[in-house]
């Protein structure tokens, strides 16, 4: 049996009168990477942020390496091993991509230091460029490079990333899908968020479908790429 890295049972979430996940049950095992995926407005952020105890659930159970986060602050998801891309990056404008990502440099929660600064350097090659560049001064591209960068600083188990290439050229975002694919390997377990269904399981060993806050669908990205009626159903494809 895999090790399981974050469990998540019958979540029940809500932002004020608006209930937005419902019953929903999710997990990560150790080394897997998965697609969350939907239309917009479906849950996929709330469900992310729910995990990492950003939102809190009004009920139900969240628990990272058998540890119970719910209602936890999200610093202690962070030292527990999981690294947040959230959407709209969140990289410090103010600090210099050589800042930006030393700041966040630390061991793993094993001890592992396998993503280093010049590691990290040698997968962006495109930061090394920029390293007197101030956050603000980048593209929306090399923002996002800069701040997965930055998660892969924390040496995590568990990668989160939200709307990876959401309003990126399609170069830029090919090369944001290259590094995915180099995370998988590394054995970094991953959640993938993104419109881009063909890219994401060509990356993804097992994908969700979430629609108005529930699962409809769960399963491997062969067996889902083989079901078109279902992913123009839910997709919109």
């Amino acid at each position: 049996m895999a090790e399981r890295l974050i469990e998540a049972r019958g979540l029940q979430t809500y932002y004020g009168a608006s209930h937005i996940l419902r019953g929903i049950d999710f997990h990560v095992d150790r080394g897997e990477t998965i697609g969350l995926m939907g239309r917009n407005g479906m849950g996929k952020s709330t469900l992310l942020k729910s995990l990492m105890g950003i939102v809190r659930p009004r009920a139900g159970s969240v628990e990272v390496k058998g540890r119970t986060t719910l209602g936890r602050p999200a610093y202690e998801a962070a030292q527990l091993g999981i690294a947040y891309v959230p959407e709209g990056r969140g990289i410090f404008g103010n600090l210099s991509v050589k800042e930006n990502l030393l700041m966040a440099a630390r061991p793993g929660t094993q001890g592992q230091r396998d993503w280093t600064y010049e590691r990290v350097l040698e997968t962006f090659p495109r930061l090394r460029e920029r390293l007197g560049h101030g956050g603000q001064q980048l593209s929306g591209g090399e923002q996002q490079m800069l701040t997965i960068g930055r998660a892969l600083m924390t040496n995590p188990d568990v990668l989160i990333l939200d709307e990876a290439t959401e309003g990126l050229a399609p170069l830029v975002a090919r090369e944001i899908w290259r590094i995915c694919g180099l995370i998988r390997e590394s054995g970094i377990s991953s959640v993938i968020v993104d419109k881009a269904w063909k890219h994401v399981t060509q990356v993804s060993d097992r994908n969700v479908i979430l629609v108005k806050g529930e699962v409809v669908y769960e399963g491997s990205s062969g067996d889902l790429r083989s079901q078109p009626q279902l992913l123009g159903h839910y997709l919109g494809v």
